[in-house]
């Protein structure tokens, strides 16, 4: 079986992409299902082009037994061959990626996080905790947590 291929987007990979690739890896290992999966996370922008995710968010992650050790990258054209699902955060990021996709053909692979949300159902986006102050962190966990679960029952 071929595995499911989701590259996760947000604006400087840095805290929302890099925080849904975390926590997506955790489920898929608790599941057992690693080699059902290959997941990433990308962003619009080159800006931290290999840094590390933001340190506030690496330590809210820790608390929750998440290790973000992923490498901000930018989005590739390569990314609408390679990934089945192309997941944004928000309506800023789905726009972006339309307008980079190499055809509207890949606007299909293309989504929104919150779409896989079974509890934040009001939700209809991942906000930027960047500017934010702790408890911006905790909700994009919370957003993710919930998001990450729906997208991989959806994917069973």
């Amino acid at each position: 079986m071929k595995p499911h291929r989701i590259l996760f987007v947000c604006l400087g990979n840095i805290c929302r992409s890099s925080s849904a690739e975390g926590v997506m890896n955790h489920l898929v290992s608790e599941a057992g299902l690693e080699d059902q999966f290959v997941i990433d996370s990308a962003g619009i922008l080159s800006y931290h082009r290999g840094e590390l995710p933001d340190s506030r968010m690496r330590a809210h992650a820790i608390r929750r037994g998440y290790e973000l050790t992923h490498r901000s990258r930018p989005v590739q054209t390569e990314d609408f061959y390679n990934f089945d699902l192309i997941i944004g955060m928000d309506d800023r990021n789905i726009e972006d990626l339309k307008d980079r996709a190499p055809s509207p053909e890949e606007w299909k692979k293309i989504h929104r996080m919150t779409e896989f949300c079974t509890r934040f159902t009001h939700a209809d986006h991942v906000p930027d905790p960047y500017y934010g102050g702790a408890e911006g962190f905790e909700y994009v966990l919370d957003l993710l947590e919930d998001a990450c679960a729906g997208l991989l029952e959806h994917l069973k």
